[in-house]
């Protein structure tokens, strides 16, 4: 399978994520619906903006999203990959606000009073890397590049 194939379908399959922010050097993870926008370059959540979630991402907009399989394992070689995301949070136009609502409650119709809530905010996250984890030995990195089809693996030193 492809890096873009094998990325695709694990975002496919994930419903939620775990997002990490950070405030001043202070970690925060929160977890949150995710829905894939334009195959696997964004992905979209929505908080309300009275969060510590919302007001890390007004002062840093750098996040980390952790997709995995929610099944129990005894160890990682018996479950399908999981992926960190690295990208830029930006908080969607008001213009595409309705739109991408919609798309979001299609994929999370629990979520329909929230995303009708004044007080929601919907947040894109640009991806810039891709961290898939197939096991303990086995981790590659892929860094975004405008279109899907050129992502490539990471030659940069993994310790640094």
């Amino acid at each position: 399978m492809s890096p873009h194939a094998e990325i695709q379908s694990i975002l496919e399959r994930a419903r939620f994520a775990v997002l990490a922010t950070q405030d001043r050097g202070q970690p925060h993870a929160s977890l949150v619906a995710i829905t894939p926008i334009h195959g696997s370059r964004s992905l979209l959540f929505a908080t309300y903006r009275a969060t510590r979630k919302y007001a890390n991402l007004s002062r840093s907009n750098r996040v980390a999203m952790f997709i995995g399989d929610p099944s129990p394992r005894h160890s990682i070689s018996e479950s399908s990959p999981v992926l960190t995301v690295h990208g830029l949070a930006s908080e969607a136009p008001s213009a595409q606000h309705v739109k991408l609502a919609c798309k979001h409650t299609k994929r999370h119709p629990q979520l329909v009073e929230m995303l009708d809530s004044r007080d929601c905010a919907l947040f894109l996250v640009s991806i810039t890397a891709y961290e898939v984890v197939q096991s303990i030995d086995q981790v590659r990195w892929y860094i975004s590049s405008d279109s899907d089809e050129d992502e490539r693996p990471d030659t940069r030193s993994l310790i640094e």
